[in-house]
């Protein structure tokens, strides 16, 4: 499945809740701030599993953040790339 498609899905999923109703970007960047502080224990620990789902979140309370916003966040993505794709740094 492409990530277009995935990131429809989890839009819908937040909007058949009412999370994108009644949050907020500043709300869900909240909730990226506890998936990546999830992560970075996940990581610690060497939890291969608790890696792979606290990247997954992480990615469900950005694209939520960024529907909050009414944006797509394949579309910020996007923007970042063509930013930095002719950078010749490492």
């Amino acid at each position: 499945m492409s990530f277009s498609n995935l990131e429809m899905k989890v839009i819908r999923w937040a909007g058949d809740r009412g999370i994108i109703k009644y949050s907020t970007s500043l709300a869900q960047t909240h909730k990226t701030q506890e998936e990546l502080d999830e992560l970075v224990g996940a990581l610690t620990s060497g939890d291969e599993a608790a890696t792979k789902d606290a990247y997954g979140d992480i990615l469900v309370t950005l694209i939520v953040g960024c529907a909050c916003a009414n944006y797509r966040l394949v579309d910020c993505l996007e923007l970042a790339y063509n930013q930095i794709k002719d950078r010749q740094g490492r």
